[in-house]
């Protein structure tokens, strides 16, 4: 019996991948992943992550249990509430993602790491874009040393399309999450652990026409936004709280997971 575990935050939990049925009522892509594995092979699946949840919270709060359920394949991705603080010192947050990544490597887990998404084309978090570069040269220096795979969300242009993302325009959709899905799949396959092309078992989407807004109605869209989620956000930042405080891991033991 092959193990899966994921873990890490709001990314790997599915958050924006609504879903009142699964725990913390969200799917995701790692479910999505999951699901292919179990119904394709013989597979069990874990998933630890938690939104809002920084690099050095996923290393003390997931990486012990991680390490003790022994996974064949475990999928990493942390740093992207690091990098919306400027003040978080990325060399040394990274200093501990390579002795995580170290620690599954000589447990003789295959990992996957995660680059973060170019946000170029973003209004909001163009900013960012800089440090998210820095980020991923340390994940493809620390791939390169342990030997794990990456799943180059940086380089997947398709996910700079809007209808790929949430309304709260930080986490994708469903749709974003199943293309993410196929996407892992993908890299699992090209690597040789799963047989043949199993991304082809996700449905994707076809995406909605884009309609043109007036001007009027693009400013109303954003004042509801700010007021929904931007001014939460801030709240949170300034409280020292997270949206994950009161959630706990999705899957903490290993299962047979269905669609």
């Amino acid at each position: 019996m092959a193990k899966f575990l994921a873990l890490g935050d709001s990314f790997t939990e599915g958050v924006g991948d609504e879903d009142p049925l699964r725990p913390n009522q969200v799917r995701g892509w790692a479910d999505r992943v999951a699901e292919v594995l179990c119904a394709r092979g013989d597979w069990e699946y874990a998933n630890l992550a938690i939104r809002g949840k920084k690099i050095g919270q996923v290393i003390n709060q997931q990486l012990d249990l991680a390490l003790s359920m022994k996974p064949d394949v475990v999928t990493v991705y942390a740093g992207g509430n690091d990098i919306l603080r400027p003040k978080a010192d990325l060399e040394a947050l990274m200093r501990g993602y390579d002795g995580m990544v170290k620690r599954f490597a000589e447990s003789g887990s295959k990992v996957v790491l995660f680059t973060g998404f170019d946000t170029v084309d973003s209004a909001l978090f163009s900013k960012t874009r800089p440090r998210t570069a820095i980020y991923n040269e340390k994940v493809r220096e620390i791939a390169d040393r342990h030997g794990a795979l990456i799943a180059d969300y940086w380089r997947w242009r398709e996910f700079s399309d809007l209808r790929y993302w949430a309304v709260d325009r930080l986490h994708m959709n469903s749709a974003g999450h199943t293309l993410m899905a196929s996407k892992v799949l993908d890299v699992l396959g090209n690597h040789g652990i799963t047989a043949g092309n199993w991304a082809s078992d996700i449905q994707l989407p076809i995406l909605a026409t884009v309609p043109v807004d007036a001007r009027g109605e693009k400013f109303r869209q954003d004042l509801r936004w700010a007021k929904e989620y931007l001014g939460p956000w801030v709240k949170r930042r300034l409280t020292g709280t997270s949206s994950g405080d009161s959630l706990n891991a999705k899957y903490p033991d290993y299962i047979h997971l269905g669609a």
